[in-house]
């Protein structure tokens, strides 16, 4: 890791995390969800001030919610991956949208893909989804082939597994 990461990671000690090195320039920081807040703060005030991405990640079993922060320094090209988990079944959270702006909208997208809600995002329309009135997509218990089947009870659904398995193997094109 980085010199100048180092110093940021001593800095984050105080939130009790639990720390990573991916490699020189990329450092994992696992905190609950209590002192995520605090900890992206502390990360924008030592130059990691660029929210690259904020995702999420489905542990179905676990019946948790992975929530991530992906934050970029220009100064030294270094990245922190910021990370908390959830309740799946009470999916909340809050917005960092007063930290970064471009957050409402990775909100709105969380929101509509994996149904996390934000305190204090009041703007969670949908940017893709129109209409939808299914489980979020991206969870792990979303079946595709079933909410086909529902929406469009005419078209026919059959897996052709021996076509499937020579286009993975590269020997016709798909």
């Amino acid at each position: 890791m980085m010199s100048s990461m180092n110093d940021v990671v001593k800095s984050l000690e105080g939130f009790n995390p639990f720390i990573e090195e991916i490699d020189e320039r990329e450092v994992k920081v696992t905190v609950s969800p209590d002192r995520v807040i605090a900890v992206l703060e502390t990360l924008k005030a030592n130059g990691y001030s660029h929210l690259s991405l904020m995702t999420c990640v489905d542990w179905i079993d676990d019946n948790q919610l992975e929530l991530v922060y992906i934050l970029f320094s220009w100064k030294d090209g270094g990245k922190f991956i910021v990370s908390t988990r959830i309740d799946r079944n009470n999916p909340k959270f809050f917005t960092v949208k007063e930290l970064w702006p471009v957050a409402r909208f990775y909100e709105r997208e969380l929101h509509e893909f994996f149904g996390v809600e934000f305190e204090g995002n009041d703007d969670m329309r949908p940017l893709f989804l129109e209409l939808w009135d299914e489980k979020p997509p991206l969870r792990k218990d979303f079946d595709p082939r079933d909410y086909s089947r529902k929406k469009f009870p005419d078209r026919k659904y059959e897996k052709d597994v021996i076509k499937e398995a020579k286009i993975f193997r590269g020997e016709i094109n798909g």
